[in-house]
């Protein structure tokens, strides 16, 4: 597999910062992400591509083996304890694991431990678990309300995954061996997916509870009456009472968002009263104003 420079895939230089990393993925994620893109390789081989760099930079450890081994630092740690099994038994520094480490030193090793020959001794295979992926996942709040299901690709495979309702912003979820691809007969990766919901523009979300405000005209506000509001789960007839204030405040249970894995169970919808003070008023009504002031 050709080496890929993950600080050249993101367009940042070595002294780039954790902030600096999040700022160049997060652009290059929006750029090349496959559902804008559905009928492009590239674009998925890139996005796939900047998700590796990005998961790899972000983890202070990985960052640090990455710089330290290049190509070969997934198996660090196996150079590592070689290197102090070979001290150990030997009771002094051998020539291949002495002083600093070259990257040919680090390049022997792997191509003794992946089956080639090393100093003429007896080659190993050793199996080698592959790398977990990153991707993130957008969707908006009606998305989120509802359990369905979703077809990613993922190294130019559909993944057919359910993403349950009540899901949060942020949250990541685990596929177990869709990430990367074993060595040497060893175990996949798993793909680690972290969605981001978007706001709606009407109904907020705290936790399980949803918040939206209402338009309330001034007539039925003081005599009261019966309103249709939009809700997420579609329309619902909500009654006011007489004499209605601007800012109250009525609690709709079991009308919120839905409780995460755990069917049946919702939240509570709050919905918030505006008063509209009615304008452009003739003659006759500003008359009756003026009387119900005085009165």
């Amino acid at each position: 597999m050709a080496f890929i420079d993950y600080y050249k895939t993101l367009g940042i230089d070595k002294t780039a910062t954790l902030k600096d990393i999040k700022a160049a993925y997060r652009k290059l994620a929006r750029k090349y992400h496959p559902d804008l893109h559905p009928d492009d390789k590239d674009a998925k081989k890139n996005f796939q591509q900047i998700n590796e760099a990005h998961e790899v930079l972000s983890d202070p450890e990985k960052r640090k083996k990455y710089d330290q081994y290049g190509q070969d630092w997934k198996h660090a740690d196996e150079f590592n304890n070689a290197q102090q099994a070979q001290q150990q038994s030997s009771g002094r520094r051998s020539a291949g694991f002495s002083g600093e480490q070259s990257q040919d030193d680090f390049s022997d090793f792997f191509e003794s431990m992946f089956g080639g020959s090393h100093g003429g001794g007896r080659s190993r295979q050793v199996k080698y678990r592959g790398e977990d992926y990153n991707a993130e996942l957008q969707l908006d709040l009606l998305d989120a309300y509802k359990t369905h299901k979703k077809t990613l690709t993922v190294n130019d495979k559909n993944i057919r995954i359910t993403i349950p309702a009540g899901i949060e912003n942020g949250q990541t979820i685990k596929i177990a061996g869709h990430g990367g691809p074993g060595v040497n007969g060893g175990p996949a990766g798993d793909l680690y997916i972290t969605f981001s919901v978007a706001n709606h523009p009407k109904i907020k979300r705290l936790g399980d509870n949803l918040y939206t405000t209402i338009d309330l005209d001034l007539y039925t506000a003081v005599l009261g009456g019966e309103i249709t509001i939009d809700t997420l789960d579609g329309k619902v007839k909500l009654k006011v009472e007489p004499e209605t204030q601007n800012g109250t405040k009525v609690k709709l249970r079991g009308k919120g968002f839905p409780v995460y894995k755990n069917e049946g169970h919702y939240g509570d919808l709050y919905v918030t009263y505006t008063i509209k003070i009615p304008t452009n008023l003739n003659a006759k009504q500003k008359a009756l104003f003026t009387e119900l002031s005085q009165s």
